[in-house]
């Protein structure tokens, strides 16, 4: 794949069409729904073929229980329609985000088996109930074998059927699937295998969802992401009606540090996704929502809103009820306090904070949970809480011990960064600088050699600028100078990170580098830095 001419296609194609959904749902006093433009042919009843578009036009953007919900209806209609068992298994498997739940299992197992028994009536369709079949097959198999299977199994529908868009669309996500689920590689070649297929697609269906979405999962890497900069741009508006579609473009917007982008787009998601669940679920609040608040306080906090920051973290802390206890959620819930206190060097809050609320699993996600573990080690290790920092410490090391060993996204290296961060930090406590640095940079160096999740807006707090952080409180500013500077490249535009830079510049004699991150610093924070007590500023202008 050549990525420069594919980029400048994507530009030019999604910049010149004009948007309008197929996929509609009218709602009573509500204006349309708008879902992009989704057609997958299929032989059940002909009346049903809209509800069918609306729910295959609900997977691609994610929204996996009104997807449910929808595939119900018309099997509910039609019980001899095998698509619908096929769209409601389809709707239990989240290949981008994880294993599905043991229920979720159970009801995609449960519409598999019965699409297999009702016997679709065309190759093709039987086809597409054998891909998501095979995903379901067997017992005691790991979620990452499962992903594969099912990779080969659109894989074949695709093959049989090149005519067939939505089989090459769903192939792509396969393929990102088993991308996820496979140990990072940094030639990203099965990502640029599935961005190849997208965009062939992309000349024939420009007002697609799923296009236009799994591109940006596809570049959502810091080496690839301006590529998916058009997607980006394009997303919200073929799918307006979509939360997830509204947030998708802010992954691409942090990788970039384009934080007035990332603010809008999660703004935007988060009303549209409280709109979307007051309808179903009175008085809770959506995991997506808290998904979007995660990158929206991000961003706040890299622009100096610490204020707005502040309001999205008192929102979710004021959670009584959830929609689903997504994976997403959790780290949400576990990322916005810990974020909130970390970028502010507010280390006494961070060393305060305790996984909530009670209600949520935590022993579900363990690793969301070690954010918290994580941010009371630094917290108390910053402020000479020994004792505290150390059993903090522990629990990290108890989650990461468990996390060992698990198929699929590999969390336990993700703990294993932050154990190493934080042992760094109560070693400087401890006076053991040396001990501090090296493990840092251990820290730092296997963050690198690895991919974010590609549900999580990035580190908490980046491994390589806490080493850069450390130099500079040891008076090593040259080192401290080139380790933030390579931090900006995974972590772009951190508010931290400009300061920081500026800070170790000056004191090597640079003044030039230094007025040029504080210029930065302050552009991305308005014109006006907040009051967080850690900021020097530069006294001699140019």
């Amino acid at each position: 794949m050549r990525a420069r001419p594919m980029m400048i296609a994507l530009a030019a194609t999604l910049a010149l069409t004009p948007v309008a959904a197929q996929a509609q749902h009218e709602h009573e006093h509500a204006p349309p729904e708008r879902l992009g433009t989704v057609h997958f042919p299929i032989s059940c009843a002909r009346e049903l073929q809209p509800t069918f578009d609306r729910g295959v036009a609900l997977l691609h953007s994610f929204a996996y229980a009104e997807a449910a919900r929808t595939f119900g209806e018309l099997a509910a209609k039609d019980p001899r329609c095998a698509m619908a068992q096929w769209g409601i298994a389809m709707s239990q498997l989240h290949v981008i985000w994880g294993p599905p739940t043991a229920e979720e299992f159970a009801v995609g197992h449960a519409a598999a088996e019965k699409a297999v028994a009702i016997g679709a009536p065309t190759a093709r369709e039987r086809d597409y109930v054998g891909a998501i079949a095979a995903y379901y097959k067997g017992e005691g198999i790991a979620h990452a074998a499962r992903v594969v299977a099912f990779e080969r199994g659109m894989a074949a529908v695709a093959e049989h059927d090149p005519a067939d868009h939505e089989a090459a669309i769903f192939h792509a996500l396969a393929i990102l699937g088993v991308a996820y689920n496979s140990p990072p590689d940094k030639t990203y070649a099965r990502q640029k295998q599935a961005a190849a297929i997208l965009d062939r697609m992309l000349q024939l269906e420009p007002e697609h969802p799923g296009i236009a979405h799994y591109m940006i999962h596809a570049f959502d890497y810091p080496d690839l992401a301006e590529l998916a900069l058009p997607a980006a741009r394009a997303y919200a508006k073929i799918a307006p009606s979509s939360p997830h579609a509204l947030h998708m473009p802010s992954h691409i917007f942090t990788r970039l540090g384009m934080w007035k982008e990332s603010i809008a787009s999660n703004r935007a998601s988060m009303d549209a996704a409280q709109a979307w669940i007051a309808r179903t679920h009175p008085g809770a609040t959506a995991f997506d929502a808290l998904h979007a608040m995660d990158y929206l306080e991000y961003a706040y906090l890299q622009t100096g809103q610490d204020e707005r920051a502040r309001d999205i973290m008192d929102k979710a802390a004021s959670v009584t009820a959830l929609d689903a206890t997504a994976f997403q959620a959790g780290y949400a819930l576990a990322a916005i306090p810990a974020r909130f206190a970390l970028e502010r060097r507010a280390w006494k809050e961070a060393a305060g904070l305790t996984p909530r609320p009670a209600f949520y699993p935590w022993a579900q996600v363990s690793y969301a949970e070690a954010i918290v573990h994580f941010a009371r080690a630094v917290g108390s290790a910053r402020t000479g809480d020994l004792p505290a920092a150390r059993a903090a410490l522990a629990r990290l090391e108890a989650i990461q011990s468990g996390l060992k060993g698990q198929k699929g996204f590999d969390w336990a290296t993700q703990v294993e960064v932050q154990r190493r961060a934080a042992a760094a930090w109560i070693a400087r406590a401890e006076k053991k600088d040396d001990e501090a640095v090296r493990l840092l940079r251990s820290a730092a160096d296997l963050e690198d050699s690895t991919d974010k999740h590609p549900v999580t807006p990035g580190s908490v707090l980046p491994a390589r600028e806490q080493l850069a952080d450390l130099l500079n409180e040891l008076d090593r500013p040259r080192e401290a100078l080139v380790e933030y500077e390579s931090s900006m490249h995974a972590a772009p535009a951190r508010l931290n990170g400009y300061l920081g830079a500026a800070r170790a510049a000056e004191q090597v004699g640079s003044l030039e580098k230094a007025h040029d991150f504080q210029d930065r610093a302050v552009a991305s924070c308005g014109g006006t830095l907040p009051s967080r007590g850690v900021f020097v500023k530069i006294n001699d202008r140019r």
